[in-house]
């Protein structure tokens, strides 16, 4: 069956979406959300506009964080049956939605990283005691052009480094469980020309009992992401710049994914949740996500 699809909005991270779909041989047509004229597209200026939004069968929401709710509500009115795929994270503040008609996942990507799925097929069979998350990028080197007008900059569109970067809290709960408690800092600490922040630093626990350690700035001169786990025979260290995974016990095993293709998890991910459905992240897995989020966004404005 070919299936057709709609894009909405074609801002960098939908002309990748678009991009990576042109690639799959299931995909008839893909038409867009925007303003733009795009050449050899449909496209559409409005989801209002769009007259036969029963005709799709995928959509991809990749708009600001803050219109995700308005085009989430919209979409679960007018279709039902249909699979739609939300650009992370799900919102920029908790909102109690739940939708009725449609399939919701979350575009929540480094769970496609290869040696991300080989790290939590190894911790199955270990007992975790501690894991500790760091992701850091100067926001200035890490966004083209000028980084003032970027999303990232703005907290009122959804920007800062929480929501950002919300990927370390996501790939923490899917390795060791939902948090049952946290404490936090979050705030603008530099003087980056931004309104969002650009530290977050989060502690906790999981309902697994496994503690907790999350960093997450825009500040770092030396771009880093990386995740170690402490078990009760080994050790594990995933750095995804490097593209290695060490596993130290009694042996040392190391694991070497160098050089990932540009838009080989984006394509994994449209594969899997036009497939099997086996690792995307759900739209409960999402909320969970913005219930900590929340927790963090209402300990840090009291």
């Amino acid at each position: 069956m070919k299936l057709k699809i709609l894009i909405i909005s074609y801002g960098s991270i939908g002309k990748r979406h678009c991009e990576v779909l042109e690639a799959l041989p299931q995909i008839d047509e893909i038409c867009l959300v925007t303003s733009q004229n795009v050449a050899n597209k449909i496209c559409y200026k409005s989801l209002e506009e769009v007259s036969n939004l029963d005709k799709f069968d995928y959509f991809v929401i990749a708009t600001p964080t803050f219109l995700h709710l308005q085009n989430l509500k919209f979409l679960d009115e007018k279709v039902k049956d249909k699979i739609i795929l939300c650009e992370k994270p799900l919102f920029e503040k908790f909102y109690d939605f739940t939708p009725k008609n449609n399939k919701i996942f979350v575009g929540y990507v480094l769970r496609y990283h290869p040696l991300l799925q080989k790290l939590k097929e190894l911790l199955k069979s270990e007992k975790i005691f501690y894991i500790n998350a760091s992701c850091g990028q100067y926001l200035p080197s890490w966004r083209n052009g000028d980084y003032t007008k970027c999303y990232s900059a703005s907290k009122e569109k959804g920007g800062g480094v929480l929501l950002d970067l919300s990927h370390e809290l996501d790939y923490t709960m899917w390795l060791c469980g939902k948090f049952k408690s946290i404490k936090s800092f979050q705030d603008k600490i530099s003087n980056l020309q931004i309104t969002s922040d650009d530290l977050c630093l989060i502690f906790g626990k999981t309902n697994n009992n496994v503690v907790a350690n999350i960093s997450i700035d825009y500040l770092s001169h030396i771009t880093h992401r990386n995740v170690r786990v402490e078990c009760e025979g080994s050790t594990y260290e995933l750095d995804f710049i490097k593209g290695t995974l060490i596993k130290q016990d009694i042996n040392r095993q190391i694991f070497n994914m160098p050089n990932l293709a540009k838009n080989e998890m984006f394509l994994a991910m449209h594969k899997d949740v036009l497939g099997e459905q086996r690792y995307v992240c759900g739209f409960s897995e999402g909320q969970d996500t913005m219930d900590i989020i929340d927790q963090i966004q209402r300990q840090n404005n009291e």
